[in-house]
């Protein structure tokens, strides 16, 4: 049963934790953008495709939001309510900290699985088409836009330049265009006193509507015949050339082709890729060891040498080295075949050494993906058992002190996570213990936290530490 106090809490959680969660979410695209916005400027993408991509990109980016959304509004909710002493009431009545949290964390438990699931079903689709609409957007190439007194080669074959273009956007003057031919010895030009240009309604073809102009053509003699090159100048009333534009049409890649990313993988599809990757390790390095042993020749016959002993009376001796055995004029022989052998070996297992670090390399990367969906929901319960005691403790509401706060402690989680993580790529340290850093080192603070708030600790009053500091000062 719901009582009025957990309503009282409740009701004061829900509001921030919208506005916090959109305005995070705001702030992490913002950050994207601002990394990728040169791919993004000049390349005429319609308005739908960029309303898509920004879709995709919010959905990926809400499992990060959650976190820091649930850290702020806890830190915030906490925080107005010992502002106005609101919690002071409450502790005086009897009611502890962990009883008046206790509606709260089934909330951030709930939201934890709401991320679970979102990180397990949802983020893997929207990172998958995602990512395809940016690789197609990154490799788009730029709108046609021809600007005045400037050469534009981007269009695959010509070079054009316009003198002055009028208002109406349409009508150019002075133009000038140079077509390049296969053979290197051929040049045409148009020169054109106007024109009218315009884009055909299927957005394939520029259009040139050219007036009052000439056109030069050079025909290169043929090779051997002595002919001389022929220059060929026409005149021309009206000419019409055409231009296409396929190439500045933003096309969709296939969704297939991504999807042997780990990123786009499910829980269950991830342990059956792990399993998978496991055996072929496993393989792997039986191929490398039996390889190794395999070119050694002589491991198939037995060395006797050390256990048997020679008769008393023989004049027999044992070979201590291979030059004692070998006659002079085959040890530069067997030296290089020996020589030989042991590059070949040496190469063969560079190359099977490095086939096995490669594939290690994409079997953390598998596990690693596996962690972060874990890592990414639970920090949704990690960050509130610290953003509901420390706000307990500040006792300042509003978005001041605790998104000083709320940044502090976030980046603290997102660095860690992130050492951790590239640490577990490398190998230096497991997956299971780098991606978990994070919660290593946040989960002591939270408990300490929780702890102090729980005693109505001065930890983050500047009142105490003033006289803790005259108090030492007296001593001395």
């Amino acid at each position: 049963m719901i009582k009025k106090l957990d309503k009282l809490i409740l009701k004061a959680f829900v509001g921030p934790f919208i506005a916090t969660f959109f305005i995070t979410i705001l702030v992490l695209l913002m950050q994207f953008f601002w990394l990728y916005i040169d791919d993004f400027v000049g390349k005429g993408i319609e308005a739908k495709i960029i309303l898509r991509f920004i879709g995709y990109q919010c959905l990926v980016l809400i499992p990060l939001a959650l976190p820091l959304a649930t850290l702020l509004s806890s830190l915030m909710t906490f925080g107005n309510l010992g502002e106005s002493f609101e919690l002071v009431a409450i502790k005086s009545s009897g009611i502890s900290l962990l009883r008046f949290m206790r509606p709260l964390l089934f909330v951030a438990i709930l939201i934890s699985g709401i991320a679970f699931l979102f990180s397990n079903y949802v983020i893997p689709v929207a990172y998958l088409k995602s990512r395809t609409m940016l690789s197609d957007i990154v490799y788009a190439n730029p709108a046609f836009d021809l600007k005045e007194g400037e050469f534009y080669d981007k269009l695959k074959g010509f070079a054009i330049k316009i003198g002055k273009k009028e208002a109406d956007d349409s009508t150019i003057r002075d133009v000038i265009v140079y077509e390049e031919q296969p053979s290197p010895q051929q040049d045409n030009f148009i020169i054109a006193k106007r024109g009218v240009m315009r884009v055909s309604d299927n957005k394939r073809y520029l259009e040139f509507n050219l007036r009052d102009g000439w056109r030069y053509q050079e025909r290169s003699a043929a090779s051997g015949n002595g002919a001389k090159a022929e220059y060929i100048r026409i005149g021309f009333g009206e000419y019409k050339k055409l231009f296409d534009l396929s190439d500045f049409q933003f096309t969709s890649t296939p969704d297939s082709l991504n999807k042997n990313n780990e990123r786009v993988y499910s829980m269950r599809q991830l342990n059956k890729a792990i399993d998978s990757l496991q055996k072929e390790n496993n393989r792997l390095k039986g191929n490398l060891d039996s390889s190794i042993y395999s070119t050694f020749r002589f491991l198939k016959y037995i060395d006797s040498t050390s256990t048997t002993r020679l008769p008393p009376d023989t004049t027999w001796t044992k070979a201590n080295t291979l030059d004692k055995v070998l006659p002079d004029s085959a040890r530069e022989q067997v030296f290089q075949q020996a020589l030989e052998h042991a590059r070949t070996m040496r190469s063969t297992l560079e190359v099977s050494m490095q086939t096995y670090k490669d594939q290690s390399k994409i079997l953390r990367k598998h596990k690693i993906e596996w962690h972060r969906k874990l890592v990414l929901s639970s920090a949704v319960l990690i960050l509130f058992l610290i953003g509901a005691p420390l706000g307990s403790i500040i006792r300042k509401g509003g978005l001041g002190t605790p998104l000083i706060a709320a940044i502090s402690f976030f980046m603290l989680f997102y660095f860690a996570t992130t050492t951790g993580e590239k640490m577990s790529k490398e190998g230096s340290l497991p997956p299971v213990i780098g991606m978990w850093l994070a919660a290593y080192i946040l989960i002591p603070i939270g408990i300490f936290l929780i702890y102090k708030a729980m005693r109505d600790s001065q930890l983050f009053s500047k009142e105490w530490y003033s006289r803790l500091i005259r108090k030492m000062g007296r001593k001395k």
